[in-house]
């Protein structure tokens, strides 16, 4: 009786997994191939992702008064002053790296975007040596050698390269090592209580919003002003179609975070460092059989080879993890090929199945 009890237990943990692996999955891969399809009729991509931003919010404050109405909790709210000085400049560097991705969107293809952004672990090493949140050894040196590496050969010779979505991508993986750099410090401030990664994305959006606007208003805000498809509409159901397009995208963006935060809770950071990478490759192979993106015998090795330098650093922060004795605070980024940020923070005396998801920080890629 033990082991058919113990069999099925094990069968459920694995069909559960996979289900919560393939709910990211369908969020993480969909909102790519759905942002590049807009951006081909749709040539506002910041005004997109401010309209993102809106809807994240909104799902994000619905989200919190439903968890206070069901544990009669208050959520946490922080005060001008912590939101200022301490939330500000990872609402800024997040709002520059998710709006430089879509941007890019206009320029490159879907494979080129996902090799280059899965590079800003290299930046990411980086700014957490500056930041003293990594010590540096040799493991660290080889890890950077293979991902810039394995960059270089993706892009040598590439037939479908475009050198100002590449420079944009590459300027938003720079900023995004500087985001979740910022993200773990900012994480790690357990006094501003922003352990829920709902808590989170409700307080980043509105900043998030504020920063990337000016930008809007310089590169797109004149253009969008006098476009039929917004503001000079003729014809109302174009209108209609447009805006549903892009509160669509809004809803993929929030099921991203959100299915992440499912993922790690009910796993850990590890399962969805490795759903990353094979989420990596059934990219780039969908990229290659619906949109037609060609990719080279070299660019594939370039690829492999960067994919081997996120395993060393995946495999390095699991060895580390496992010789940590006791509830530590996680020190330097776990890198995913999303770039989602998770750290695992458990409080003595918490309840095995009470309050899981609140055992986990995860910050919210979106795109």
């Amino acid at each position: 009786m033990g082991r058919w009890t113990f069999g099925l237990t094990f069968i459920w943990k694995v069909m559960l997994t996979l289900g919560l692996v393939l709910l990211y999955y369908c969020f993480s891969i969909g909102i790519t191939f759905y942002n590049k399809w807009l951006m081909k009729s749709f040539h506002f991509p910041l005004f997109m992702t401010l309209l993102h931003l809106v809807v994240i919010f909104l799902f994000s404050a619905l989200s919190r008064a439903l968890a206070q109405c069901c544990h009669q909790r208050p959520r946490v709210v922080l005060s001008w002053a912590d939101y200022l000085q301490r939330v500000a400049p990872t609402a800024l560097a997040t709002a520059l790296d998710v709006g430089l991705s879509n941007w890019s969107f206009l320029y490159i293809t879907v494979s080129l975007y996902t090799m280059t952004k899965s590079s800003a672990v290299l930046f990411i090493l980086i700014f957490s040596l500056i930041f003293k949140l990594e010590e540096l050894r040799a493991a660290l040196v080889l890890v950077v050698l293979l991902i810039a590496g394995g960059l270089f050969m993706f892009t040598y010779k590439s037939t479908q390269f475009n050198g100002e979505g590449f420079a944009l991508v590459l300027g938003a993986s720079f900023i995004g090592g500087i985001r979740w750099t910022l993200t773990q410090i900012l994480l790690q401030k357990a006094e501003l209580g922003l352990q829920n990664p709902i808590d989170t994305m409700y307080h980043l959006q509105p900043l998030m919003f504020l920063g990337l606007f000016p930008l809007f208003a310089i590169f797109e805000g004149l253009h969008l002003s006098t476009s039929e498809k917004i503001f000079r509409f003729q014809d109302p159901g174009i209108l209609l179609g447009v805006l549903g397009s892009l509160f669509f995208g809004g809803i993929l963006a929030f099921g991203l975070g959100f299915s992440e935060f499912l993922l790690v809770s009910r796993t850990s950071s590890l399962t969805l460092s490795i759903a990353g990478i094979f989420k990596e490759v059934c990219t780039l192979l969908l990229a290659a059989h619906l949109l037609g993106d060609q990719i080279s015998l070299l660019n594939w090795l370039g690829f492999a080879l960067c994919l081997s330098g996120i395993s060393l650093h995946i495999t390095l922060k699991a060895l580390n993890s496992r010789g940590e004795s006791g509830p530590k605070p996680h020190k330097g980024p776990v890198s995913s090929s999303d770039l989602e940020l998770l750290l695992r923070n458990r409080e003595p005396g918490d309840e095995e199945d009470e309050d899981e998801g609140e055992k986990y920080f995860v910050a919210q890629g979106q795109q």
